[in-house]
């Protein structure tokens, strides 16, 4: 179940008035009133976003818009445009001076909009009380083509995750085939992918230096359209990789898993190569994508995340529940980036895989923050990040770390040259509880077991001091870890360890909830229909799981999305590291039986029972 169909199913209550503390121009402007009460006669930047217009950092056009301002920039915003209409939202504000921006939101579209059946939501998280319907499919490609239609000769930014993900041919799911990358569809300048402060920046900067769009081919981490494009023009990079074209992957879909393998080894690299994706079949134009910015270091984070934001949605909503923001109101983002490189996820391609942390007076000060929230009752809700517990964890020789291309440290083993030391995570727990105002700081994000622990217990003293400390005084009554499956050559390939050292966690947290007369409870997490995946492993895993006493509530049937190891399986039936071919649940018919399995477990009663147990 995903987070927001659970939101949705809570009963609505009374929203306090928390804008009412700020003035109307603490939020970036959404309306040419707002805009002229600031006394401009234009924007410079005019951002264009499928989300409400949440001022938080965990929201990524709230990011951009504070990132740019913060650079002396005029930026306005205007949050999920009608484009069914006479185009009106996307008038309303004029021209901007240098660029519009783009972003479909926090969300792919059409993971949005689309169950795994292909069937339609009924609500949207990141929507003004949940309705649904209120941006396109393909936001991204939809609203660039409004703005090139009504202002082509203004630079069109595309940026987010639904950019960034679809930056290079990819399967799209709910249309059952292969498209080309979003540039070519959209008809946009750039397109910024992962985390895009860097970028965007300096995009901004030369633009209002004078240079054209077009002249700014060397930016690194984005990706642009070139035409009578071949790889011996391409010498702004020191290295460069060629993929099959489209025309060619369309032909033969060994091609495009071929091409997977390549974008995803560059994504892990500190040094990647420029990617050249050639349109092929007549067509001369290709997709160029430069290497990424290096991850941000500790200060470029925290400048990030020390932004003035109001932590609110803006005062047009209201009166209205924003479900995404009433999730993440009072938690606390501490890192980005997981190197646990999960063969369904799409954290690692968007985020990378090198952790970026905040330091501990950043992420302190945002706790001051949250706990001056007039609606702040003690409790923070998550600290967290991809991975909860990956914070602060390195290669120990960097050096080394620059030569690899694995897209996993975790897997198939834990990597030697990985620091695993989680006493720095686990003394800055210790420190936010120590704020006067804070009764409880919970860990809502998962965690990775696997760094603290092995088959025969925990690995170092550090990782059970962790482990302590988290149940102890971390866990809002309930745990979620991800174990996805039980069967081998399941785990084996989407990259997670063994379900034996599941059952250590599980037999470690039960002891320790025996032991201090707790009453928490672990909520594992699954997956059915992954590569590799056939009825009797789903078979295996219902025994598994009666076995240990679970009754499932954290499922799902697994979506391929684009840019993930499993979607270029899904599509192209093979492994693109191996060649060979892989099987996979594609049928309605399969999938549904596959799915059957969990909803027979959720028979077999509840997985925690203690009578007379005490919760701390």
């Amino acid at each position: 179940m995903t987070s927001h169909t659970q939101h949705s199913q809570q009963q609505p209550r009374r929203v306090p008035d928390l804008q009412s503390q700020f003035k109307p121009d603490a939020w970036l402007p959404t309306s040419r009133k707002e805009m002229d009460s600031r006394g401009w006669d234009c924007a410079d930047v005019i951002l264009f976003s499928g989300d409400a217009y949440v001022d938080h950092p965990s929201f990524g056009a709230a990011v951009i818009g504070r990132v740019l301002e913060a650079r002396g920039y005029r930026v306005a915003i205007v949050p999920q445009p009608n484009w069914r209409d006479d185009l009106r939202d996307f008038k309303k504000l004029g021209r901007p001076r240098l660029f519009f921006g783009v972003s479909g939101g926090c969300m792919d579209s059409m993971v949005n909009h689309y169950t795994a059946n292909k069937r339609l939501r009924s609500d949207d998280a990141y929507t003004a009380d949940g309705r649904a319907g209120q941006r396109p499919d393909y936001a991204v490609t939809v609203y660039s083509k409004i703005l090139k239609q009504l202002w082509p000769d203004v630079p069109v930014v595309l940026g987010g995750i639904e950019a960034s993900l679809r930056r290079f041919a990819h399967y799209d799911y709910w249309a059952d085939a292969l498209k080309p990358g979003v540039l070519m569809e959209s008809g946009a300048d750039l397109l910024v992918y992962g985390l895009g402060e860097k970028p965007i920046v300096e995009i901004a900067e030369r633009l209002a230096r004078g240079e054209r769009a077009g002249e700014l081919r060397d930016v690194r981490q984005t990706a642009r359209v070139e035409r009578g494009m071949n790889c011996e023009q391409e010498s702004s990079a020191t290295e460069i990789r060629a993929l099959h074209s489209f025309a060619e992957c369309v032909a033969n879909r060994r091609k495009f898993a071929e091409n997977f393998r390549v974008i995803e080894e560059e994504s892990n690299r500190v040094r990647a190569a420029t990617i050249v994706e050639p349109m092929g079949g007549g067509d001369e134009r290709a997709i160029v994508a430069n290497p990424p910015w290096p991850s941000l270091t500790t200060a470029e984070t925290d400048a990030s995340f020390d932004l003035p934001y109001t932590r609110l949605p803006h005062p047009r909503y209201r009166g209205k529940r924003i479900p995404a923001y009433e999730m993440i109101r009072h938690s606390i983002t501490m890192h980005r980036g997981c190197f646990g490189g999960c063969s369904f996820c799409t954290i690692s391609a968007h985020q990378g895989k090198f952790i970026s942390e905040r330091t501990e007076a950043s992420i302190l000060r945002e706790v001051e923050n949250v706990a001056r929230m007039p609606d702040f009752a003690g409790n923070i809700s998550d600290l967290g990040g991809p991975s909860a517990n990956m914070y602060g964890l390195r290669g120990k020789d960097e050096s080394i770390c620059a030569q690899c291309r694995r897209a996993s440290c975790l897997h198939p083993r834990v990597c030697r040259n990985l620091n695993t030391d989680l006493s720095r995570l686990t003394a800055l727990y210790r420190k936010v509880l120590e704020h006067p105002k804070v009764k409880r700081a919970f860990v809502g994000s998962g965690i990775r077991y696997d760094i603290f622990l092995d088959e025969n217990g925990f690995r170092s003293k550090d990782g059970g001091e962790y482990f302590g400390q988290l149940v102890r005084h971390h866990v809002s009554g309930r745990l979620k870890v991800a174990p996805e499956h039980s069967a081998p050559q399941v785990l084996g390939h989407i990259r997670k360890p063994s379900f034996k050292l599941f059952e250590v966690f599980k037999a470690a947290f039960d002891e320790l909830n025996e032991r201090e007369g707790l009453r928490e409870q672990l909520v594992p997490y699954f997956i059915s229909s992954l590569p590799y995946c056939e009825e009797r492993d789903m078979r295996a895993l219902q025994g598994d799981l009666k076995r240990l006493g679970f009754r499932l509530e954290q499922v799902q049937d697994f979506t391929p999305t684009p840019m993930t190891l499993d979607s270029a399986i899904y599509y192209s039936g093979f492994d693109p590291y191996t060649g060979t071919p892989a099987y996979v649940a594609r049928t309605p018919e399969e999938k549904l039986k596959q799915r059957s399995y969990f909803f027979d477990a959720r028979k077999q009663g509840p997985a925690w029972k203690r009578p007379g147990a005490k919760r701390r």
